[in-house]
């Protein structure tokens, strides 16, 4: 189709991502400089770097629909110009339907006119309004999602908990936050504000800030009487991405809710240790060097991805040919590979910066923790991180053997 044939009031282009080919706004039009964010520039949001993003929810929906073994009815409350919801649509096998939405007028037409582009107006219904207006209009029982996809740009808060309200029992939920300043620590007033729950600027940031979201959605759901479970969580370019289970129950609400905690680190010695309970421990001093400790949370001290769902993601993934698909392949394996491991990680960068010294290979790093009777693995959240159950002094005293 050329762009001459497409009646908008501003310029597209046709783009293909995944199996499906769509409309999107020319980006390169809406900016004047090289450093301008176009996405949030053009008159309907779209972002091609999030293609990643969408790839990973597209083999995340096909194994939870697999898990379910059932029809699954899907909604995209802020769709944009719907690229996501019609990847849903051809590219997961036992949908049934999907309910795209966005207050943007421009948004809805765009979406629509894609919808149509790729045949799926009988499984598709594009909505014109308020995000939270459309999921609070699905809270009754028979109405509700099976899995509910949330995309913003900035934070998903304001969104989560009419969006739990329009979830089915063992409903899916996956949340993207793109506001990493005030969850990696930098604006620590707006993360409390907004999440509920004190940041740290620490060398593992990117994955508090995953459990400070996870930790968030666990006290929202709770109130609804539900527990939640994570399948999969990453921190990726720009943003962070959390993908659960909900499940109705006082007793699993509970449950979840005994997972919240706090994450004490050690800045002098770099130290760090867990504390249940959404007070925070009264200890002020590191137990290893008697230096001031700082607090991180309440937040989700359980596990942030899950060893066999990650492997139903990579079953799926090698049955498919992604544009990305070396680059999931190690994400999702390193996130098997680190389900069962110790919160936080060590990063041998820092570490070496600490005591003034050059830094070994990783992989040495981790032989020696393992032959000294520790577990350590790699993590998806950082290439140069390692996940021990060793205390910092063993891991500072390792890493300094092999290079001096």
């Amino acid at each position: 189709m050329k762009e001459a044939e497409i009646s908008f009031s501003f310029p597209t282009e046709v783009v293909r991502e995944g199996e499906i080919s769509f409309v999107a706004p020319r980006l390169e039009a809406f900016v004047d400089e090289p450093w301008e964010y176009a996405p949030s520039k053009a008159p309907v949001f779209y972002n091609p770097i999030m293609e990643l993003n969408r790839d990973l929810a597209v083999l995340a929906l096909q194994a939870y629909q697999k898990m379910r073994d059932k029809k699954i009815a899907a909604c995209e409350p802020l769709s944009g110009c719907g690229v996501r919801g019609v990847r849903f649509a051809l590219e997961v096998e036992g949908i049934s339907r999907i309910v795209l939405n966005d207050i943007n007028e421009e948004a809805v037409r765009l979406a629509e006119f894609n919808v149509q582009r790729n045949n799926l107006g009988d499984r598709i219904s594009v909505a014109n309004g308020d995000a939270n207006l459309l999921l609070s209009s699905y809270a009754a029982p028979r109405r509700r999602f099976d899995c509910i996809d949330i995309d913003p740009f900035g934070s998903p808060v304001a969104y989560i908990d009419s969006a739990i309200r329009a979830l089915r029992d063992h409903g899916f939920l996956a949340l993207t936050a793109t506001d990493l300043a005030p969850l990696c620590g930098v604006h620590p007033r707006a993360c409390i504000r907004k999440y509920g729950g004190r940041p740290l600027r620490t060398e593992y940031c990117h994955e508090l800030a995953v459990r400070l979201l996870t930790g968030c959605l666990t006290t929202m759901a709770a109130k609804h009487g539900m527990g939640v479970r994570v399948l999969l969580s990453h921190s990726t370019d720009h943003y962070i991405r959390v993908y659960a289970i909900a499940n109705y129950g006082a007793k699993r609400a509970d449950i979840s809710v005994q997972k919240i905690g706090h994450i004490l680190h050690c800045f002098t010695c770099l130290h760090r240790e867990t504390s249940s309970g959404i007070i925070s421990s009264s200890r002020q001093e590191c137990i290893e060097c008697g230096a001031k400790v700082s607090a991180a949370g309440p937040l989700w001290l359980g596990k942030t991805s899950n060893k066999e769902f990650c492997a139903l993601m990579i079953k799926e993934l090698k049955e498919r040919n992604l544009r990305n698909q070396k680059i999931i392949l190690k994400l999702l394996s390193l996130s098997r590979d680190e389900a069962e491991a110790s919160p936080t990680y060590y990063v041998t960068d820092k570490i070496c910066d600490k005591l003034d010294l050059p830094i070994p290979p990783i992989i040495e790093v981790m032989e020696k923790l393992r032959n000294s009777g520790y577990e350590a693995t790699s993590t998806s959240f950082c290439s140069r991180g390692i996940r021990t159950d060793a205390p910092a002094k063993v891991v500072k005293n390792i890493t300094a053997r092999l290079v001096t």
